[in-house]
Protein backbone atom coordinates (compact mmCIF):
# COMPACT_ATOMS: atom_id res chain seq x y z
CA UNK A 1 0.00 0.00 0.00
CA UNK A 2 3.13 2.79 0.59
CA UNK A 3 4.03 2.52 -2.85
CA UNK A 4 1.00 3.54 -4.22
CA UNK A 5 0.23 6.22 -1.32
CA UNK A 6 3.84 7.36 -2.19
CA UNK A 7 2.48 7.44 -6.03
CA UNK A 8 -0.82 9.29 -5.45
CA UNK A 9 0.72 11.72 -3.09
CA UNK A 10 3.31 12.31 -6.16
CA UNK A 11 0.29 12.30 -8.62
CA UNK A 12 -1.07 15.46 -6.64
CA UNK A 13 2.27 17.11 -5.64
CA UNK A 14 2.76 17.73 -9.45
CA UNK A 15 -0.75 18.32 -9.97
CA UNK A 16 -0.54 21.26 -7.73
CA UNK A 17 3.12 22.37 -9.16
CA UNK A 18 1.36 22.45 -12.80
CA UNK A 19 -1.49 24.84 -11.70
CA UNK A 20 0.51 26.79 -9.51
CA UNK A 21 2.60 27.45 -12.86
CA UNK A 22 0.24 27.60 -15.27
CA UNK A 23 -0.07 31.15 -15.09
CA UNK A 24 3.65 31.66 -16.36
CA UNK A 25 3.58 29.94 -19.05
CA UNK A 26 1.84 30.61 -22.64
CA UNK A 27 2.84 30.35 -26.30
CA UNK A 28 6.84 30.07 -26.97
CA UNK A 29 9.22 30.90 -24.13
CA UNK A 30 6.67 33.88 -22.78
CA UNK A 31 6.36 34.22 -19.39
CA UNK A 32 3.75 36.10 -17.13
CA UNK A 33 4.68 38.04 -14.28
CA UNK A 34 3.15 40.45 -12.18
CA UNK A 35 0.67 38.14 -10.72
CA UNK A 36 -2.88 36.51 -12.16
CA UNK A 37 -4.11 38.48 -14.96
CA UNK A 38 -7.33 36.75 -16.33
CA UNK A 39 -7.23 37.20 -20.49
CA UNK A 40 -3.88 38.97 -20.40
CA UNK A 41 -2.60 36.18 -23.45
CA UNK A 42 -5.13 37.89 -25.34
CA UNK A 43 -1.93 39.65 -26.60
CA UNK A 44 -0.58 36.76 -28.66
CA UNK A 45 -4.03 36.91 -30.48
CA UNK A 46 -2.97 39.13 -33.23
CA UNK A 47 -2.81 36.66 -35.71
CA UNK A 48 -0.87 37.08 -38.88
CA UNK A 49 -1.45 41.61 -38.28
CA UNK A 50 1.86 43.50 -39.19
CA UNK A 51 1.85 45.09 -35.80
CA UNK A 52 2.94 49.11 -36.34
CA UNK A 53 3.54 52.03 -33.39
CA UNK A 54 0.21 53.08 -34.56
CA UNK A 55 -3.30 51.47 -34.72
CA UNK A 56 -7.08 52.59 -35.24
CA UNK A 57 -9.10 50.84 -33.06
CA UNK A 58 -12.92 49.15 -34.60
CA UNK A 59 -15.92 51.70 -34.67
CA UNK A 60 -13.73 54.71 -34.68
CA UNK A 61 -15.41 55.64 -37.52
CA UNK A 62 -18.54 55.63 -35.59
CA UNK A 63 -20.75 58.75 -33.55
CA UNK A 64 -18.55 59.18 -30.57
CA UNK A 65 -15.98 60.90 -28.43
CA UNK A 66 -12.98 60.59 -30.81
CA UNK A 67 -9.22 59.95 -28.94
CA UNK A 68 -5.86 59.86 -29.77
CA UNK A 69 -3.47 58.68 -27.10
CA UNK A 70 0.04 58.25 -27.40
CA UNK A 71 3.30 58.37 -25.47
CA UNK A 72 6.50 56.08 -24.81
CA UNK A 73 7.40 53.12 -23.38
CA UNK A 74 11.04 53.10 -21.80
CA UNK A 75 13.14 50.74 -20.72
CA UNK A 76 13.97 49.49 -16.74
CA UNK A 77 16.58 52.99 -16.66
CA UNK A 78 13.39 55.11 -17.57
CA UNK A 79 15.54 57.41 -20.00
CA UNK A 80 15.88 54.65 -22.49
CA UNK A 81 13.18 54.20 -25.63
CA UNK A 82 11.86 50.30 -25.14
CA UNK A 83 12.02 49.04 -28.88
CA UNK A 84 9.82 46.21 -30.10
CA UNK A 85 6.88 46.19 -27.17
CA UNK A 86 3.63 45.45 -27.81
CA UNK A 87 0.79 46.69 -26.31
CA UNK A 88 -2.58 44.82 -26.23
CA UNK A 89 -5.58 46.88 -25.38
CA UNK A 90 -9.16 46.65 -25.45
CA UNK A 91 -12.26 48.78 -24.12
CA UNK A 92 -15.86 49.11 -23.83
CA UNK A 93 -18.24 50.56 -26.48
CA UNK A 94 -19.99 54.20 -25.82
CA UNK A 95 -22.76 52.14 -24.12
CA UNK A 96 -20.08 50.68 -21.71
CA UNK A 97 -20.82 47.13 -23.68
CA UNK A 98 -17.61 44.63 -24.44
CA UNK A 99 -19.43 44.51 -27.98
CA UNK A 100 -19.48 41.48 -29.76
CA UNK A 101 -20.61 40.80 -33.17
CA UNK A 102 -21.29 37.05 -33.25
CA UNK A 103 -18.95 34.16 -34.19
CA UNK A 104 -16.03 35.73 -32.28
CA UNK A 105 -13.30 33.03 -30.69
CA UNK A 106 -10.72 33.49 -27.95
CA UNK A 107 -10.72 35.91 -25.31
CA UNK A 108 -12.26 38.43 -27.80
CA UNK A 109 -15.76 36.30 -27.34
CA UNK A 110 -15.51 38.28 -23.42
CA UNK A 111 -13.09 41.39 -24.84
CA UNK A 112 -15.39 42.08 -27.49
CA UNK A 113 -13.97 43.28 -30.97
CA UNK A 114 -13.24 46.51 -29.71
CA UNK A 115 -9.26 46.01 -29.51
CA UNK A 116 -6.28 46.33 -31.23
CA UNK A 117 -2.18 45.68 -30.79
CA UNK A 118 0.46 48.37 -31.66
CA UNK A 119 4.46 47.58 -31.88
CA UNK A 120 6.94 50.04 -30.66
CA UNK A 121 9.71 50.91 -33.05
CA UNK A 122 13.27 52.48 -32.00
CA UNK A 123 11.80 55.40 -30.51
CA UNK A 124 9.29 53.44 -28.38
CA UNK A 125 6.37 55.38 -29.02
CA UNK A 126 2.94 54.32 -29.68
CA UNK A 127 -0.13 55.82 -30.90
CA UNK A 128 -4.03 54.56 -31.01
CA UNK A 129 -7.20 56.26 -32.02
CA UNK A 130 -10.32 55.15 -30.88
CA UNK A 131 -14.04 56.38 -29.61
CA UNK A 132 -13.98 56.70 -25.44
CA UNK A 133 -15.42 54.43 -23.80
CA UNK A 134 -18.62 54.53 -21.75
CA UNK A 135 -18.74 53.02 -18.05
CA UNK A 136 -20.69 49.63 -17.45
CA UNK A 137 -24.11 50.47 -17.12
CA UNK A 138 -24.28 49.08 -13.22
CA UNK A 139 -21.90 52.72 -12.72
CA UNK A 140 -19.68 50.74 -10.14
CA UNK A 141 -16.45 51.58 -12.02
CA UNK A 142 -15.04 54.58 -14.02
CA UNK A 143 -14.82 54.81 -17.79
CA UNK A 144 -11.47 53.19 -19.11
CA UNK A 145 -9.19 51.01 -21.59
CA UNK A 146 -7.17 48.11 -20.65
CA UNK A 147 -3.60 47.49 -21.64
CA UNK A 148 -1.29 44.33 -21.13
CA UNK A 149 2.07 44.44 -22.09
CA UNK A 150 4.80 42.37 -24.10
CA UNK A 151 7.84 42.52 -24.43
CA UNK A 152 10.54 41.42 -26.45
CA UNK A 153 12.24 39.31 -23.90
CA UNK A 154 8.77 37.40 -23.17
CA UNK A 155 7.60 38.65 -20.27
CA UNK A 156 4.14 39.86 -20.37
CA UNK A 157 1.31 41.68 -17.81
CA UNK A 158 -0.61 44.36 -17.07
CA UNK A 159 -0.48 47.70 -16.06
CA UNK A 160 -3.44 50.02 -15.07
CA UNK A 161 -6.00 50.78 -16.96
CA UNK A 162 -6.03 54.27 -19.06
CA UNK A 163 -9.21 56.82 -17.11
CA UNK A 164 -9.70 60.01 -17.91
CA UNK A 165 -9.62 63.03 -15.35
CA UNK A 166 -12.71 64.63 -14.27
CA UNK A 167 -14.53 60.97 -14.46
CA UNK A 168 -17.12 61.52 -11.66
CA UNK A 169 -16.24 57.70 -11.18
CA UNK A 170 -12.69 58.14 -10.18
CA UNK A 171 -11.74 57.38 -6.23
CA UNK A 172 -8.42 57.69 -4.70
CA UNK A 173 -7.59 53.42 -6.08
CA UNK A 174 -7.35 54.97 -9.38
CA UNK A 175 -5.88 58.36 -8.98
CA UNK A 176 -3.07 57.35 -6.67
CA UNK A 177 -2.53 53.93 -6.83
CA UNK A 178 0.23 52.90 -4.08
CA UNK A 179 2.52 51.36 -6.15
CA UNK A 180 1.11 52.62 -9.90
CA UNK A 181 1.91 49.53 -12.18
CA UNK A 182 4.47 50.98 -14.97
CA UNK A 183 5.26 53.95 -13.02
CA UNK A 184 1.67 55.82 -13.15
CA UNK A 185 -1.95 55.99 -12.62
CA UNK A 186 -2.61 55.20 -16.27
CA UNK A 187 -5.60 58.53 -15.38
CA UNK A 188 -5.31 60.45 -18.95
CA UNK A 189 -5.90 64.76 -19.35
CA UNK A 190 -7.37 65.00 -22.23
CA UNK A 191 -6.57 68.45 -24.67
CA UNK A 192 -8.54 68.97 -28.00
CA UNK A 193 -6.77 69.04 -31.18
CA UNK A 194 -9.66 69.61 -33.86
CA UNK A 195 -11.50 66.79 -33.99
CA UNK A 196 -9.86 64.60 -31.20
CA UNK A 197 -9.39 64.90 -27.68
CA UNK A 198 -5.34 64.01 -26.94
CA UNK A 199 -3.68 62.16 -23.93
CA UNK A 200 -0.61 61.18 -23.50
CA UNK A 201 0.91 58.29 -21.17
CA UNK A 202 4.51 57.64 -21.03
CA UNK A 203 4.81 54.04 -18.60
CA UNK A 204 8.85 52.29 -17.93
CA UNK A 205 8.66 48.30 -18.16
CA UNK A 206 8.96 46.16 -15.21
CA UNK A 207 8.07 49.23 -12.55
CA UNK A 208 5.84 48.01 -9.80
CA UNK A 209 5.82 44.72 -11.27
CA UNK A 210 5.93 41.86 -8.72
CA UNK A 211 8.31 39.23 -9.59
CA UNK A 212 9.81 41.30 -12.32
CA UNK A 213 12.92 40.14 -11.86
Amino acid sequence: MKPIKSIIVLSLTLLLCACVNSQRRTAGNSTLVGGPCEGCEAIFEYGDQKLTATATLPDFEKEGIKLKVTGTIYQEDGKTPAKDVILYLYQTNPKGIYATKGGETGWARRHGYIRGWVKTGNDGRYTFYTLKPGTYPSRTDPAHIHPTVLEPNGKYYYIHDYYFEGDPLLTDKEIAPKSPRGGNSGVLSLIKEGDLWVGKRDFILGTNIPDYK
